[in-house]
């Protein structure tokens, strides 16, 4: 593999810029292989670089039935964050945060992680009294997070309208300063380059139509490229999870698709320079390196598989950014997209082997997909590898849902369009 440096820039440029390896190969795909990862998307491609990086499986193939990062990985608004209460979750994504923070010198790909801070707000005395609870809940864990009145909100943000006659008056917000951003594409890209580099197989338009058993015992799968075997495979396809259990027999996960959109503005000057989240509902905004507005809302609410949403969800959505920042309510949307979210019954992820022998699962990620991409690539390689979780994902099974020891971060109840 070809490293990328200030050196290689510097001599491509004297050619023209005519030498540049491609990031990844195009491989036929080969009858069998070690471990099969079913999903070209950030976690799939994650967890096929760390089975080849941190345990000596190279002989892996990545099945993808698009184009790679054509999923969720390419359709989100790049958010990073470890700020969850409960302690579970805490240590998981802390140390995915701590995977973002040295991951584009380990990947030797630039996948511009910026942290620039996350900010919720708080619009109540109560909600400050409940990020308090957090706050204090992450500094035990060891993360990071301070507790901003509302002028100190107020310097942080300046755009936001802290005024006391606005619809929703700020007091407040719990501040994770080192949360940011990342390129989503940019991370495709550098794991997909990295897994390559160490002998990983990117098989890309090979659609999984079936599999292959021995009993109960998966062994291979039926492609549109035709057969595969393998010792171990791992699913890891996002909102497509129900479709793709069902193909190898499994009826019912507890797991709902559904439909969340995002929106980018028209370019701006710098206005926003963290990520802001609205207290009073359900908005997450910030500000791309091209000077568009990135932002999106709640679910669409109902049972979808298609990559695009509702007018309804729209108009609720702008209605929030207008009320946090009265001075850009004039700007125009550029475009939006749909990503379809794996809504689990309690909002917390699965990691685990299973539900059939040679199987192991990763899905239910709801809104926690993307910053989680190098944590759970990390802890699914582990479990792939050693057939056994990492305590970092030791609670994230399936049988919690039969045990009742489910990880209910917002309290919502078994409601997945909840989470």
């Amino acid at each position: 593999m070809q490293r990328y440096s200030i050196f290689s820039v510097v001599r491509h440029a004297l050619s023209g810029h005519k030498n540049w390896q491609p990031v990844w190969r195009k491989p036929e795909p080969k009858p069998e292989y070690d471990v099969i990862i079913i999903g070209g998307g950030g976690h799939g491609l994650a967890t096929a670089y760390y089975l080849a990086k941190e345990h000596g499986i190279r002989n892996v193939a990545v099945l993808e039935k698009g184009w790679l990062g054509s999923g969720n990985i390419g359709r989100n608004t790049t958010i990073v964050r470890s700020n969850y209460m409960l302690p579970k979750n805490n240590r998981f994504y802390e140390w995915s945060l701590k995977l973002w923070e040295g991951l584009s010198q380990d990947l030797n790909y630039n996948v511009m992680f910026s942290q620039r801070g996350v900010l919720n707000l708080a619009h109540s005395p109560a909600q400050m009294d409940a990020f308090a609870r957090r706050g204090n809940s992450l500094r035990i864990e060891g993360a990071d997070a301070d507790l901003l009145d509302r002028d100190e909100v107020a310097r942080f943000v300046p755009g936001l309208d802290v005024s006391a006659s606005t619809r929703f008056p700020i007091h407040g917000g719990l501040l994770q300063r080192r949360a940011g951003t990342a390129r989503h594409d940019a991370v495709a890209w550098g794991f997909a380059r990295g897994a390559d580099a160490l002998g990983v197989d990117i098989i890309e338009n090979c659609e999984v139509t079936g599999f292959q058993k021995d009993g109960d015992r998966v062994i291979g799968v039926e492609t549109t490229r035709g057969p595969i075997r393998a010792k171990k495979i791992g699913v890891a396809v996002a909102g497509s999870t129900s479709e793709v259990m069902r193909r190898a027999g499994v009826e019912r996960l507890p797991i709902e698709s559904h439909v969340l959109q995002a929106f980018v503005s028209e370019p701006l000057k710098p206005f926003i320079d963290s990520v802001v989240t609205f207290g009073a509902g359900h908005l997450y905004i910030s500000q791309s390196d091209k000077g568009g507005l990135v932002f999106g809302g709640s679910l669409d609410g109902y049972n979808s598989y298609a990559q695009r949403g509702n007018l309804p969800l729209v108009e609720e959505v702008m209605s929030e950014v207008a009320t946090m920042f009265p001075a850009i309510r004039r700007i125009k949307l550029l475009r939006s997209w749909g990503g379809i979210m794996d809504m689990s019954m309690d909002g917390s992820p699965i990691i685990t082997t299973g539900p059939l022998p040679g199987m192991y699962l990763n899905a239910g990620w709801c809104y926690g997909g993307f910053k989680a991409t190098p944590g759970s690539g990390w802890c699914f390689a582990w479990t792939i590898a050693k057939d056994e979780p990492h305590p970092l994902n030791a609670a994230f099974t399936l049988d919690r849902f039969y045990q009742g020891a489910v990880i209910d971060e917002a309290g919502h109840g078994p409601f997945p369009r909840l989470h």
